[in-house]
């Protein structure tokens, strides 16, 4: 029997490695296993060069709860230990034997941990842990280590007669649902699914069937539940993969799903290594729900999915895994720690998806616009925020008109140039955000060979100021702001039918109806199938006012200004409106045509709106007797 005292630069290093030094509890059992793959790896190793003997036989880690005797075991078949190599890289806390198994084999091997604090992650959990190990070497001889978490320890002669380690956590109270099959198969499913050696907990049912014919019968058997796939498909060529591989291991990562639109296999070895597959995923209407979906990986370990670090925001959206053993972690392996390899990861992966979009848009035009409507919210989230990216997709943003036709930027400009250029030479792209509100006014703009756009995604408003600011020669204009302005071509002139009198009579006839309206009334010629009166809000305005609500701010009370534009020509101005002698059935139609105005806006609300109804139903009642 030895007795020692563990090397440490502080007293108190074990109550801040269970309190402060990992950011979950549950994170030992990956700091455990991802020890054991270690010292598995370290064996394969070591038998490929010659230096360990014999037959590796089953290397399966087997992780081993009893409630009953308040333990788990993580056992592994790997390296092990000698009694000199315990006390040396047990009992120094962050002296990892697996840096400098690394420095003697750099060029071989394959180890996941670098910094040795992970074996004491044990002790979040554990009142008391051992560590009962047999080395592989020749004429070793078996030991069991223990330690209650202060620095004490004890290293005893074992009857350990197979190679490997088990180490043995006696449980504390608080960590007894670690000895729970349930809670197990759940932490192994988030950290260990894909780790490089295959990890059992427990048997599980399993039925076979035997015979032929109507002879054939089923029955069960007990197998071992392996529950990590120790090849995943990230780690193969791409030329040995099908679609539906693809598609499977999508459905692996997110069960209930529907299927992704498209994926972009990552493998580069140059100027770091990082493997992965990015999928895109049909975009549903609450973007947070999307996002957390990037698994991170360091050698088949999982690591964590808030890669906000390594990935670009707009890039969130995105679904799959990248593992890169690059990637710098701070000593839990829970956080990154930004440097050059971070911000050249980044670069990569935005690179890579702009290629992917422009291929797909070269290749197959008519797929890549069918799937416009799940991935054009992304890409103008990336065009915005990225200049890179924007640089690299700036010739597959698609535009959609109102007729469903997709055209690319350079392709529109094209379009509409000779007819929806203004005086000042700018090029006047008109839009609709609410297609169904603005129905008349479409068709008006379409009635002159006026095309319109559909932006209805919460993003456009952004988009579209920064392609005017980007472009310089594009303005947008809403199909309902300025309509005086747009609707008319600059060498096209509507005759006016009401003399300057009557075009008088009708400006004081709506001043004296709307006398409390602090906005400006203009009587226009426009043609006779423009609606009578129309509500025009200047562009600007409207755009500062959605984008102060877009970022949860608000105008207040302040009134929203506009301007109501009478079209003298439309025949209920001209012909009903002007001529009717009964004053105040004049000021009610007036009235009414200017409610009509407010209601296609979505103006007329409450006791405005209810006395409209009101009003009409009068005017009906009174026409029907």
């Amino acid at each position: 029997m030895e007795k020692g005292q563990i090397t440490v630069n502080t007293e108190n290093i074990f109550p801040i490695i269970k309190q402060f030094l990992y950011s979950e509890q549950e994170i030992f059992l990956r700091e455990l296993i991802s020890n054991a793959v270690d010292a598995t790896s370290k064996l394969k190793t070591l038998s490929s060069k010659g230096v360990a003997k014999g037959e590796l036989g089953d290397l399966t880690i087997e992780i081993i709860p009893n409630k009953e005797a308040r333990t788990l075991t993580i056992k592994d078949k790997g390296i092990g230990l000698t009694s000199e190599e315990t006390k040396k890289y047990l009992n120094q806390v962050a002296f990892s034997s697996a840096q400098e198994f690394l420095e003697k084999y750099k060029d071989d091997a394959n180890i996941i941990g670098h910094f040795g604090l992970g074996f004491y992650s044990a002790f979040m959990v554990a009142d008391k842990v051992e560590v009962n190990t047999l080395s592989y070497q020749e004429d070793a001889e078996p030991v069991i280590w223990s330690c209650t978490g202060d620095t004490n320890f004890e290293i005893n002669a074992s009857e350990k007669t197979d190679r490997g380690t088990e180490i043995i956590l006696h449980l504390s109270d608080d960590a007894m649902q670690y000895a729970e099959d349930d809670k197990l198969q759940e932490l192994l499913n988030k950290y260990c699914k894909f780790l490089p050696v295959p990890i059992k907990l427990g048997m599980k049912k399993k039925t076979i069937s035997e015979g032929e014919g109507e002879e054939k019968t089923d029955r069960e058997i007990e197998v071992a539940n392996i529950i990590n796939n120790t090849n995943p498909l990230w780690k193969k060529s791409p030329s040995e993969l099908s679609e539906q591989d693809y598609i499977n291991f999508y459905k692996e990562l997110y069960p209930y799903s529907s299927d992704p639109l498209f994926w972009i296999h990552l493998n580069i070895d140059y100027p770091f290594n990082l493997t992965g597959v990015l999928y895109f995923p049909k975009i549903e209407t609450n973007f947070d729900i999307q996002k957390n979906k990037i698994h991170l990986y360091s050698n088949q370990v999982f690591v964590t999915d808030d890669v906000k670090e390594i990935v670009p925001e707009f890039l969130m959206l995105l679904h799959g895994v990248i593992d890169s053993p690059d990637i710098p972690l701070n000593v839990s392996r829970s956080y990154l720690q930004a440097d050059s390899h971070v911000r050249k990861i980044s670069g990569y992966i935005t690179k890579k998806v702009a290629e992917k979009l422009n291929d797909l848009f070269k290749q197959d035009r008519a797929g890549f616009e069918a799937k416009w409507p799940d991935i054009g919210t992304f890409i103008k989230y990336g065009y915005l925020s990225d200049d890179k990216f924007e640089e690299k997709v700036s010739g597959s943003i698609l535009l959609k008109n109102t007729d469903g036709q997709y055209f690319t930027i350079d392709e529109y400009k094209e379009k509409i140039k000779d007819n929806q250029t203004d005086k000042d030479g700018k090029i006047t792209v008109l839009y609709s955000n609410v297609l169904n509100d603005h129905h008349s006014y479409i068709q008006a703009a379409k009635t002159k060979g006026y095309d319109v756009l559909e932006m209805d995604q919460v993003i456009d408003n952004h988009f579209i100021q920064h392609l005017e600011y980007k472009k310089g020669d594009f303005v947008f204009k809403r199909i309902d702001s300025d309509v005086t302005d747009h609707l008319i071509s600059s060498d096209e002139t509507i005759p006016e039918l009401l003399t300057e009198s009557e075009i008088k009579s009708i400006e004081e006839l709506y001043k004296n109806v709307l006398k409390d309206s602090m906005n400006k009334i203009e009587v226009k010629p426009l043609s006779s199938d423009v609606q009578p009166v129309q509500i025009v809000k200047p562009e600007f305005m409207r755009r500062m006012t959605e984008m102060q609500m877009l970022q949860g701010h608000s105008m207040g009370k302040m009134p929203e200004m506009y301007t109501i534009v009478i079209n003298s020509n439309h025949p209920l101005i001209a012909n009903k409106l002007l001529k009717m002698e009964d004053n105040a059935a004049q000021e009610n139609m007036a009235k009414n045509l200017y409610d009509l105005a407010r209601l296609s806006q979505q103006m007329l609300t409450g006791a405005d709106l209810t006395n409209f109804i009101n009003n009409n139903l009068v005017q009906m009642s009174e026409t029907s007797i």
